[in-house]
């Protein structure tokens, strides 16, 4: 267009800046900048509200803030209320909850006064946090000012309160909402339902769904699915399935998660066949088994030892073209061992190796255990030769006790040089370093490098998160991480409803400890004497001598 004199103009400069925006490449952009000044193109708004969106992709915070700064700064452009809501979105979702409020306040000084979109980034940046009392002064300032709540107000503050089991609270946000003819979608009575499963009232949240069809509203998928995991948290197979039933005969059409739920919970009571027979339904449907859905059915044939099944199954997943995760090939090999099938278990690890796929310290110990388990020791020691590269570990995992992280960052950085793959070890030691200095961004940028390198977290990455979130106060962001772990087909154990349980006790709900606690016996979790010594301790705190005495003759009970 230059070359041939066609005239450029700020809309045309816009796209060009947006465009490299969505393809990540935010550096590209700012080269668009001299083309504004050499054509005489004065800048405005859209073209920093683009950038800022771009920076905030990329996860550049700290960049994003300092472009902000230097716009009003030097009065490069005056920022209108769609750049305030950029900046203060691109902070709250990346957990500068502080920050945000800040420019709320700024906002209320200045002349570009904040209107119900600002309002609702704030009070949902508070509710993530868990911080209700604060989202419900800002709600209580927006009437003073006249400026009224909207659906998207509410379901923030409806979701945080369900999350802090807080019922009163929300009937009463109900009623307001009605009297200011704002009626609940079905949004906002997913999350009511949600909230209830999460906390074992089932039958409640049936009775929630009932009440939305009488008002109007329709529930969707993620309403039964919703309810189907509740019953299946609780072992109520049959009720889950009548969910399911009801789902196809209102014509809803079930999704992945809707398969997924149903046959989790058939392979955790042993109902492999169900759950066979639910699988083979996806494909009838013309939907497509994800990789949850193949991990959850592997290890469900392994567990009652259907191992030409699980095999099957495997090959089927391969030539459907969805690759393989590391618990794919962990649940395989740990199968293979167990049923003794150790040729199978050393071709796939082999091949795993030859491939440098997910050959990790995990594979080595599992194989290596394995080996060992069927009295093949000389061919466990010669497995176990092959992991020279692991007397870099110790050293990682020293300096990131002693909170040299930017050390232990050099380590990991000379090992990729070396072509010396890092491991699951390797990264949880790093991780547990940064997040015990809170150092989030970089827990992420190390969270996606692992994905990157086809090493998902294990059980033990997550009890960290889980445990550093609930050590800074962030309870409700550790359970979302608890939920995410679920998802991605890695079980939740003991340690990880410890650090839940603390994380609430030091924040003094020792209802929602207590709740979690209880679960326990549902999950069919064993109670060890680490969950005890926390809500006893705590009990005795708030005076609750006979709760805590209650506790403390039930661990002599329990053996």
């Amino acid at each position: 267009m230059l070359k041939l004199g066609i005239p450029i103009s700020d809309f045309i400069l816009n796209i060009m800046i947006n465009s490299y925006c969505l393809m990540h490449r935010v550096d590209c952009s700012f080269s668009v900048l001299p083309i504004y000044l050499k054509n005489g193109i004065p800048f405005n708004t859209v073209t920093f509200n683009t950038l800022l969106r771009g920076i905030f992709a990329e996860n550049k915070v700290k960049d994003a803030v300092q472009l902000f700064k230097k716009l009003v700064r030097e009065k490069i452009c005056e920022p209108d209320e769609i750049m305030y809501a950029t900046v203060m979105n691109g902070l709250s979702k990346r957990g500068h909850t502080q920050k945000t409020l800040s420019l709320l306040r700024l906002m209320e000084q200045g002349n570009t006064k904040p209107k119900i979109i600002i309002y609702n980034i704030v009070i949902d940046a508070l509710c993530k946090d868990g911080n209700l009392d604060a989202a419900i002064n800002i709600l209580n300032e927006m009437k003073q000012k006249d400026i009224y709540p909207n659906i998207v107000t509410y379901s923030s503050l409806i979701d945080g309160l369900c999350k802090l089991g807080q019922w009163e609270k929300v009937t009463t946000l109900f009623s307001e909402m009605v009297n200011l003819n704002v009626y609940p979608d079905v949004r906002i009575f997913n999350i009511l339902i949600d909230g209830l499963c999460k906390e074992g009232k089932v039958e409640d949240a049936e009775e929630v769904m009932k009440h939305m069809v009488e008002k109007g509203v329709e529930p969707n998928v993620v309403t039964y699915n919703v309810i189907m995991d509740g019953y299946c948290l609780r072992g109520q197979l049959d009720r889950a399935r009548r969910i399911f039933d009801i789902l196809i005969d209102k014509g809803i059409e079930p999704n992945i998660i809707s398969y997924n739920i149903l046959i989790n919970g058939y392979c955790k009571k042993k109902k492999v066949d169900e759950a066979m027979q639910l699988f083979c339904e996806i494909s009838q449907k013309g939907s497509k088994p994800d990789i949850v859905t193949y991990n959850t059915i592997l290890q469900g044939l392994f567990e009652v030892g259907r191992t030409d099944d699980a095999k099957q199954i495997y090959a089927e997943m391969l030539s459907a073209g969805t690759k393989p995760d590391i618990y794919s090939h962990a649940t395989l090999l740990n199968g293979y061992f167990k049923y003794r099938l150790v040729e199978e278990a050393m071709a796939l690890f082999n091949k795993l190796e030859r491939n440098k796929e997910y050959t990790n310290i995990a594979f080595y110990s599992v194989v290596i255990n394995g080996l060992c388990k069927n009295g093949k020791l000389n061919e466990a020691h010669a497995v176990f030769k092959k992991l020279s590269f692991i007397g870099l570990l110790p050293n990682i995992d020293a300096l990131c006790k002693d909170g040299n992280l930017d050390a232990a960052i050099n380590i990991l950085n000379e090992m990729k040089q070396k072509d010396i793959p890092p491991n699951i070890v390797t990264y949880n030691s790093i991780i547990d370093g940064l997040c015990k200095l809170g150092q989030w961004e970089k827990v992420k940028t190390l969270f996606s490098e692992m994905v990157n390198l086809n090493m998902y977290p294990d059980v033990h990455t997550f009890n960290i998160l889980t445990d550093g979130l609930c050590k800074e106060g962030k309870v409700e962001g550790a359970e979302e991480v608890t939920k995410h772990m679920v998802e991605k087909g890695v079980e939740p154990n003991i340690i990880t409803y410890n650090a839940l349980m603390d994380g609430y006790c030091l924040r003094g709900q020792l209802d929602r400890a207590r709740r979690i606690f209880d679960s326990l016996i549902d999950k069919d979790i064993e109670t060890d004497i680490f969950g005890y010594n926390i809500l006893i301790n705590e009990y005795c705190k708030k005076k609750k001598l006979a709760e805590a005495m209650q506790l403390f003759c039930e661990i002599f009970q329990k053996g």
